[in-house]
């Protein structure tokens, strides 16, 4: 059985007996409501605490520029990850986490209420229509999103949430260099450059690359395109 308190600490993480109670709970409500709503087809514990718990808080080193109480969004967060995780190992930061599907968002709620996860928010709502709102366009620190869409998609739905000086951080597999090239004019478009990628090793998978872009320069105001367009018609022409 993988200890997550010894793996937490390639990530500088040294994690209290309050936080590994609360990755415990929160694999125990994953796999309570799966039953009942398709949140993931990783149950076995050794294998959610790798590609769910591990993969997500690979992220939290690269947040330390930031203050401790920065805000962040996470996109398209199905059952939470990577934006649960990351408030469990960052108490102080404000976390969004943004879904699409109402019994997700119903699942989230439920999460938060039973971790006493403060500062913490489930929004029913597409990242597109999020992009677009005062409330969320350009308020956050950093953008997260984790097995979303292609990354000229993803780009579309993150850089406008994301403040200028901030970060979106997107988490991908092994090749990524494709990806890149076809996302290279959305990035130009939306205000935001490649600032670094970062390997990844998690136990007994094949490296995985976080992806970390600038935004550099306001979005144009008509950047989200409305729902579904960034998917069927990314910016890669």
């Amino acid at each position: 059985m993988i200890s997550l308190f010894d793996a937490a600490q390639q990530f500088d993480l040294t994690l209290t007996s309050q936080q590994l109670d609360a990755f415990d709970r929160y694999y125990h409500l994953l796999i309570e409501w799966n039953t009942r709503i398709n949140l993931t087809a990783i149950t076995e514990y050794d294998q959610v605490i790798v590609k769910h718990f591990l993969d997500s808080i690979s992220i939290a080193p690269l947040l330390r520029p930031f203050a401790t109480r920065g805000r962040l969004v996470d996109i398209g967060t199905g059952a939470g990850l990577p934006g649960i995780p990351l408030k469990i190992v960052l108490p102080d930061w404000h976390v969004t986490l943004l879904e699409a599907t109402g019994k997700k968002v119903d699942f989230l709620n439920h999460v938060i209420a039973q971790l006493d996860l403060v500062d913490t928010f489930a929004i029913h709502i597409r990242a597109e229509d999020a992009g677009q709102q005062p409330a969320y366009r350009e308020q956050f620190d950093v953008a997260v999103a984790r097995a979303v869409a292609q990354m000229a998609t993803l780009v579309e739905y993150a850089l406008p949430l994301v403040r200028v000086g901030g970060w979106f951080i997107a988490q991908k597999g092994v090749d990524i260099d494709d990806e890149l090239q076809h996302a290279a004019r959305a990035l130009d478009k939306l205000g935001g450059r490649v600032r670094q990628i970062v390997p990844v090793q998690l136990p007994g998978l094949d490296i995985r690359h976080l992806i970390v872009v600038e935004k550099i320069a306001h979005t144009p105001i008509k950047y989200p395109r409305r729902a579904g367009l960034p998917e069927r018609k990314p910016l890669t022409k």
